[in-house]
């Protein structure tokens, strides 16, 4: 099963990379393929590269059903 997850972009670097969060854990990945990134945005993240970038509260919706499925999952 493959996995795409929402990140926030702290950064935006050179060469089309960035650096993005998720849960306190740093990463730099690729934006080759979305224009117009920006900081502060999210986009969708898989292995290593954004797909398409997604709106805030969205990401925002699904950060947290991650959290509880992952929650869920431990207890």
């Amino acid at each position: 099963m493959c996995l795409a997850i929402p990140v926030q972009v702290k950064e935006v670097l050179p060469d089309d990379m960035a650096k993005v969060t998720l849960g306190g854990v740093s990463k730099i990945i690729s934006t080759a393929l979305v224009d117009d990134v920006k900081v502060g945005g999210y986009v969708v993240l898989h292995v290593g590269y954004a797909l398409a970038k997604i709106d805030p509260e969205e990401a925002e919706r699904t950060l947290a059903l991650i959290r509880e499925a992952t929650i869920g999952d431990a207890a």
